[in-house]
């Protein structure tokens, strides 16, 4: 009972750490179970025994016999259906040409190479040498999220890195998967007729699984015949399901099956898609948490000191500095990627948690079978993402100021909100050679913003998953212009740090007009302006003005003009290169000379200058 209950509670502290200091959860998850298992018991147990035993002699331990044989495959089956229910065939289309190539050329280069690599310095089998392979072609989002969160690069660098992490992931453990079955059905012995029809039998039944029970699920979900309260469990006991009935009919096409199914549901139109991956999430982190504590702790020292050998280095350099970069470079020739940025994208690819968990179940496997030269998967798997986690995670922002990516100034501009007139000011700024980028849950404005040629993303603002966008690590400034004053008062306070290094800014309510003191109204987007004075502008007149002024009394006189009229809104100060706010600018008392100021509403250029006559 005190290993169960410790296995949960050191897996949870590990994801809290890996929050707290913003690493890769991986990290201290295997970093704590070498802890308490090969580490304590060669160093700190008195009997030698490990604190945490997975399993001892085959019927000792937490999991005795095939016990945690199954629990990995279940666990996993769980973690992969999670990563297809991710997989978009729209997002495959529109991420563009380089991270197309990235996920098919890369992934090929990685693999053939990695495999010529592994059978060459470890002498393994060709089998094997290409399992390996394949199960370090991922580089899982989990993993890259948090090492880039916190490093300002160009939306190109955090895209392409995004979504190669989300694609690869199930991509990768299909064909660590498919490779895996080949051994297993050809008894590690060659290319027999009896393997071939096997391995078909494995796609066969695989996909059909797959296939046939996502749209059996999809059909219960959207035909309400599943209550609502017991969504979440009905879906998991299908992809369990699923994967004991593959498996029955097909042995190791299990895993093959969930990923299918997932894809199929992701892709699918499914009604309650966001919820059932909010709980599927959920329970990947508990099942990833227990999984690596116990996949490390059941490392033996002796696998361990399988990698005492210079071949480690030598495979893992090679890996790291030399397929990596190949992989990348040819897949981006031709792009609009420079050099440097390219360069940036070979150094950032740290394996995950698929990689490790897989390469574990599959050790273990063939192990039991008497495959010569198993016990080097494992080991050898966790050490390239061992390896290239703390690689990444210790110099990815040293090596981005090295190579010139760090951007010195975040000046993209989040918008939260996506109204009409937000939609307006957001092209006129974009016009203006800034990036802009609008985030509502309103479908409707989202789409609309997208046809504008905006930036723009379906997302709640109560969830805290818009803070690891490495897509919006390059915003320096926030500006809140939804109706609800809640909504924009949440914004600034939880997401000012984030995203409002130079300003954060937001609509005041009419309440908020009216009580405010001038030193608040410094976080205000208009000074004298609310949602609705806004709306109104832009219904009446939806236009942005521009009139430049050549000194201070001009700006104080189109100030005072403009707030005497009903329906106007005065809205930037653009002075030389840069363009301000109006509360913006007054706080930094730039001078009020040459320049040019915007506003929302009727043109007011030919009455300024009459009154300016009298």
């Amino acid at each position: 009972m005190l290993e169960l209950a410790g296995i949960i509670i050191l897996g949870i502290l590990a994801q809290w750490v890996a929050w707290k200091f913003k690493i890769p959860a991986i990290l201290p998850l295997i970093l704590i179970g070498l802890l308490v298992g090969p580490i304590a018991a060669e160093f700190l147990s008195e009997d030698g025994s490990k604190w945490i035993e997975p399993i001892w002699n085959g019927e000792k331990g937490l999991f005795p016999g095939e016990g945690l044989y199954y629990f990995v495959s279940l666990a996993i089956s769980i973690v992969l259906f999670e990563g297809g229910l991710t997989l978009k065939r729209s997002e495959i289309k529109n991420v563009g040409p380089v991270i197309t190539k990235l996920i098919t050329l890369g992934s090929a280069i990685t693999f053939f190479g990695a495999g010529l690599v592994a059978h060459f310095i470890f002498k393994l089998g060709w089998e094997l040498s290409f399992l390996f392979a394949g199960l370090i072609i991922v580089t899982g989002p989990t993993v890259i999220t948090p090492i880039l969160r916190n490093i300002p690069l160009k939306k190109d660098i955090s895209t392409v890195l995004k979504w190669e992490g989300i694609l690869i992931d199930p991509i990768g453990a299909l064909v660590a998967v498919l490779v895996f079955e080949f051994i297993s059905v050809g008894g590690g012995g060659g290319f027999t007729k009896t393997a071939l029809i096997e391995f078909g039998k494995i796609l066969l039944f695989g996909t059909t699984f797959g296939f046939t029970f996502a749209h059996a699920l999809a059909y219960a979900i959207n035909k309400k015949l599943i209550p609502h309260y017991l969504l979440n469990v009905v879906s998991l006991s299908t992809v369990l399901l699923v994967f004991v009935e593959s498996e029955l009919f097909a042995h190791e096409s299990g895993l093959l099956a969930v990923v299918v199914m997932g894809m199929v549901l992701g892709n699918g139109k499914l009604s309650n898609l966001k919820e059932l991956l909010y709980f599927k999430e959920s329970l990947s982190v508990l099942l990833i948490s227990i999984l690596f504590i116990l996949l490390a702790a059941n490392i033996d020292i002796e696998d361990l000191m399988l990698l005492y050998t210079w071949k480690t280095a030598a495979l893992f350099a090679v890996v790291v500095f030399v397929i990596r970069p190949i992989a990348v470079f040819a897949s981006t020739r031709n792009s609009k990627l420079k050099f440097n940025e390219k360069l940036f994208i070979s150094w950032v690819g740290p394996r995950g948690i698929v990689a490790a968990g897989i390469a574990s179940l599959f050790g273990s496997k063939l192990l039991k079978q008497g495959v010569e030269g198993a016990e080097y998967i494992t080991p050898l798997v966790f050490m390239i993402v061992l390896g290239t986690v703390l690689l990444n995670a210790t110099t990815a922002r040293l090596f981005a100021r090295l190579v010139g990516v760090f951007l010195k100034s975040s000046d993209a501009i989040l918008f939260v909100g996506a109204s009409d007139p937000a939609r307006l000011i957001a092209e006129y700024l974009r016009d203006k050679g800034k990036r802009i980028i609008l985030i509502d849950s309103n479908k409707t404005f989202v789409q609309q913003a997208l046809d504008s040629d905006l930036e723009a993303i379906r997302a709640d603002v109560y969830d805290d998953e818009l803070t690891d966008n490495i897509e919006l690590n390059d915003v320096g400034y926030l500006i809140a212009m939804t109706g609800s004053d809640a909504v924009n008062n949440h914004v600034l306070k939880n997401f000012s740090k984030d995203f409002g290094e130079h300003g954060a800014y937001k609509l005041a309510s009419s309440v908020q007009l009216l009580e405010s003191t001038d030193e608040d109204r410094e976080w205000f987007f208009t000074p004298k302006d609310d949602y609705i004075n806004l709306s109104e502008a832009y219904r009446e007149n939806p236009n942005i003005n521009e009139v430049k002024i050549e000194n201070e009394e001009e700006y104080n006189n189109i100030l005072e003009l403009l707030s005497r009229e009903e329906k106007s809104v005065p809205l930037f100060v653009e002075k030389g290169e840069g363009i301000y706010l109006i509360s913006e600018f007054e706080k930094i008392g730039a001078g009020k000379e040459e320049l040019m100021l915007s506003y929302l509403g009727k043109n007011i250029g030919e009455t300024y200058k009459s009154n300016s006559k009298v």
